[in-house]
């Protein structure tokens, strides 16, 4: 029986979270629930909130929600909170003592636990499947669990455990099940895609090659490949494909050797600029995306110059940079946090500043060609999609003007007429 009030799932975090509420929400609807999804909360007679804890403002914004739903408990809004994901898997003890309202807590892991708690069985042949949140012509490919890397800042692998590859025959099934559904575009993640397959004897190349057999998908995008341990026999595959779209997101953090190594990266400045060139020379039209990271311990001004003199020399396609945060139980945490804070975030607003000049020139080449768009959604009566060198939520969009009746998910080609920094603005050619 469905209940009178639906249950609703918010989700916090990254696209790997957004994964994981998906199937939830197939597995309970499989069970006959009625499922909402969204950012904030509604009235429902149940609410679970898929937390992150990656970083601090990450931490704040899942403790917070949390406060927020206990208030809407109190007035009525919602009888049951559940919490899961990564803030309870990591602090679970510490938050049912500290805010009892929540009626559960569950870590990342806790599938069956949770459907236990809500008369569900599970549903287990159906576990490849999901009811999709983002628009129906794209999805989120998962294909690994947690990460075998030691870096300083980092605590995704105390919380999400070492690294697990999925098996490229269920990441087919799943493949095959979004290519069903009007799935256009799939967008591989990891938190480290360079490893895919080291630990069951599979190779990203092998599943990249599968993918794109699967009718239905016709865009491939790859993120977080991690610099050491670069995968270069992707790159051939990626140059001769019709469907992994020319972008990659490698996230290097820095520049500078003495930061690097500090940071426990395991890979160097050369071999950043090595794996740049070769991208470039076998991949020439390729989008780069890249993170980094200011403010780190030790970061000198030297080591700052660096950085800066690295994103204006590589003229990256797409990036953005964070100010250091130390989070508890990472080796970044022992060290002395000797950079002010207000210093760490000028050093990043200077880093954007270089790339909104780097990104504004990159858009001046775009005016007066024909691209591919791929349209997510209506604003009004414009029409609002992506180039193939931009990735949804993180990346720059086009704005399409004079588009009536082409419908939202089409991949249609663009004459670009002008171009801000971050935006691009066309109409169907």
């Amino acid at each position: 029986m469905k209940r009178q009030r639906p249950l609703h799932i918010i989700t916090l975090g990254c696209a790997k979270n957004l994964v994981d509420s998906e199937r939830l929400i197939n597995q309970l609807s499989l069970g006959g629930l009625d499922i909402t999804h969204g950012d904030t909360p509604v009235p429902a007679h149940t609410t679970i909130l898929n937390t992150c804890a990656f970083i601090a403002d990450a931490k704040e914004e899942s403790v917070d929600m949390i406060l927020d739903l206990v208030q809407a408990k109190k007035r009525g809004e919602t009888e049951t909170i559940i919490v899961f994901g990564c803030l309870s898997q990591r602090y679970k003890e510490q938050l049912r003592e500290e805010i009892p309202e929540v009626d559960h807590f569950f870590g990342c892991d806790d599938l069956n636990q949770m459907l236990e708690v809500l008369h569900t069985p599970l549903f287990g042949e159906q576990l490849y499947q999901r009811r999709l949140t983002t628009p129906s012509h794209y999805a989120y490919l998962k294909v690994s669990e947690g990460c075998n890397r030691k870096c300083a800042f980092c605590i995704i692998p105390s919380i999400r455990g070492a690294y697990t590859s999925t098996p490229i025959d269920e990441l087919m099934r799943e493949a095959q099940f979004l290519g069903e559904q009007g799935v256009k575009e799939l967008l591989l993640v990891a938190q480290d895609l360079s490893s895919y397959g080291t630990d069951i004897n599979q190779h990203l190349k092998t599943l990249l090659t599968e993918l794109e057999t699967i009718n239905g998908i016709e865009w491939i995008r790859l993120h977080y490949a991690y610099p050491s341990g670069f995968p270069t026999e992707i790159i051939p595959v990626m140059a001769a494909s019709e469907k992994i779209v020319p972008y990659l997101d490698i996230p290097f953090q820095h520049a500078s050797d003495n930061l690097l190594k500090a940071m426990r990266r395991g890979h160097t400045a050369k071999q950043n600029h090595d794996i740049i060139n070769r991208l470039r020379k076998e991949i020439p039209h390729i989008a780069l995306r890249t993170t980094l990271i200011t403010g780190f311990p030790g970061e000198t001004e030297d080591d700052y110059r660096i950085l800066s003199d690295f994103v204006q020399e590589v003229q990256f396609d797409r990036l953005g940079v964070f100010p250091f945060s130390a989070e508890e139980g990472t080796h970044a945490a022992t060290l002395p946090d000797d950079i002010p804070q207000k210093l760490k975030e000028e050093r990043a607003e200077a880093i954007m500043e270089i790339q909104e000049s780097i990104s504004f020139e990159k858009n001046q080449t775009y005016i007066n060609r024909v691209v591919d768009v791929i349209t997510d959604r209506r604003e009004g009566e414009l029409l609002i999609g992506r180039t193939k060198a931009d990735s949804p939520e993180v990346d720059q969009e086009v704005i399409i003007r004079n588009a009536p009746g082409i419908q939202e998910g089409a991949i249609i080609p663009v004459q670009i007429e002008d171009a801000a920094p971050f935006d691009l603005y066309g109409t169907p050619a």
